[in-house]
C-alpha cells in the first residue's frame, strides 16, 4: 500500500475513533480511568509513528500517549498482543533472557495489537480505558474505516 493512502486510512481511523471515545461516557469503570483523555499510537513497518491525543488535558494525555507508544512499540518489536507476548515470555514458552524487550520493560497491559491493512502491518496501542475496550475501540474503528475502502 503506498504511504498516502495508509495516511489516509490512518487519519480516518483517529476520526472515528474520536466519534466511539464518547460513547464510553456511559461506563464509569472506563471514563473514570481517563474522563475522554486517551490516546492512540500507531508504528508502520518502516518504523514510522503516527498518534493522536483525545481530550483536554495535556499531562493525562501526555501519560496516555507514552503507554500508547510503548504497547504499539512492543507490538513492533514482537508481533504479539501486548498481555499474550507476556504470557510467552513467563509461561514458560520463552526463557525471559531471550526476550527481545529487557525485563523489566514489558508493558503487560493489554491494549496493544498487530493490524493487518492489505498487505501493511499495523503495530497498534491505544491507552486510557480497561485494556479489553482498548483493544475492542482500536477494533471497530478499524473495521469501520475498511467498509469504506
Amino acid at each position: 500500500m503506498n504511504q498516502t493512502a495508509l495516511e489516509k486510512i490512518i487519519n480516518s481511523i483517529f476520526e472515528t475513533l474520536e466519534e466511539a471515545i464518547v460513547s464510553y461516557q456511559n461506563s464509569p469503570e472506563d471514563w473514570d480511568i481517563s474522563d475522554g483523555n486517551v490516546a492512540i499510537c500507531i508504528l508502520t513497518e518502516d518504523g514510522r509513528v503516527y498518534g493522536k491525543l483525545f481530550g483536554t488535558d495535556k499531562l493525562k494525555g501526555r501519560h496516555f500517549f507514552s503507554v500508547a507508544y510503548k504497547k504499539a512499540s512492543q507490538v513492533w518489536i514482537t508481533g504479539q498482543r501486548t498481555g499474550d507476548y507476556e504470557k510467552i515470555v513467563f509461561g514458560g514458552e520463552m526463557d525471559p533472557e531471550d526476550s527481545p524487550i529487557e525485563l523489566p520493560d514489558l508493558i503487560g497491559w493489554v491494549g496493544g495489537q498487530p493490524i493487518k491493512i492489505e498487505d501493511t502491518q499495523l503495530s497498534v496501542g491505544f491507552s486510557g480505558f480497561r485494556g479489553f475496550n482498548d483493544i475492542d475501540i482500536v477494533q471497530t474503528a478499524v473495521e469501520k474505516v475498511m467498509l469504506t475502502y
